[in-house]
């Protein structure tokens, strides 16, 4: 059976609370799964990048643009549980998550979290960029508090670190590529459900922290737009149309 070094895997479920159907709303002409899954492309062959669904719908479309697909449990309360399943299947050394709702994110942020990967396969990693204040007082984007040793502490909704002034200070957001051995992948999903805080969070790397298991942080590039309401839609395209004028990306 084939190993890979690296198997990037993009979860795509249909059902989103705050926009449904998500993987297929229109970004400029496409289906945002496959612009997601084009810019893995650039940096990864063909067949080390997977979109896990549990959707014919979302399956057709992909098949269409040649990209690979696993059909996967509906019952998974989370992405990493989707990329975990794939796992099971498919052996690599290192799983690497891109969120399917990022159609603009950087490429070359899978190339340095997976280089940061190679170094120590045994770890965890998540990308992290720095903030906005705008950011950081929405909820949308989740907020890295992380030590001196680049170990993440807590990862959560909340305007972090804090003041006693209350004001912005610094702060840094996630950026949705993580890395994984399939070991880390299997206690994961070996709960069979969320925790507690990653509930409350709605945000699966906590479980990762509620069941002790270290994860690592590494500084990626503030490119990361993620699409989680439908004004996102707008900022995306207006984002593609600045990129374009400047030949930045294909049309």
């Amino acid at each position: 059976m084939t190993e890979y070094d690296e198997l990037v895997v993009i979860p795509a479920r249909y059902r989103s609370t705050r926009l449904p159907g998500k993987p297929l709303v229109d970004i400029a002409g496409k289906p945002m799964i496959v612009r997601t899954a084009e810019q893995c492309l650039k940096v990864m062959p063909r067949e080390q990048v997977v979109v896990a669904t549990d959707d014919e719908r979302i399956a057709e479309v992909c098949e269409k643009s040649r990209l690979r697909v696993e059909m996967t449990n509906p019952d998974h309360p989370t992405g990493g549980d989707r990329v975990a399943e794939v796992a099971s299947r498919i052996s690599a050394k290192t799983y690497i998550n891109v969120q399917g709702d990022e159609p603009i994110f950087n490429p070359q942020d899978i190339v340095d979290i997976a280089n940061a990967s190679r170094a120590d396969r045994t770890k965890t990693i998540i990308g992290y960029c720095d903030m906005t204040e705008e950011q950081w007082l929405d909820s949308k984007y989740l907020k890295l508090i992380f030590g001196l040793n680049n170990q993440l502490i807590y990862i959560g909704r909340a305007p972090v670190p804090g003041s006693h002034s209350g004001k912005f200070t610094v702060g840094f957001r996630q950026v949705c590529v993580y890395a994984y051995p399939g070991s880390a992948l299997a206690e994961f999903t070996a709960t069979g459900k969320r925790t507690p805080l990653e509930s409350i969070e709605d945000h699966e790397v906590m479980r990762f922290l509620e069941l002790g298991m270290p994860v690592h942080v590494l500084r990626l590039s503030d490119d990361s737009q993620p699409v989680d309401r439908p004004d996102d839609v707008l900022i995306v395209e207006r984002r593609l149309r600045e990129l374009e004028e400047a030949g930045l990306t294909e049309k």
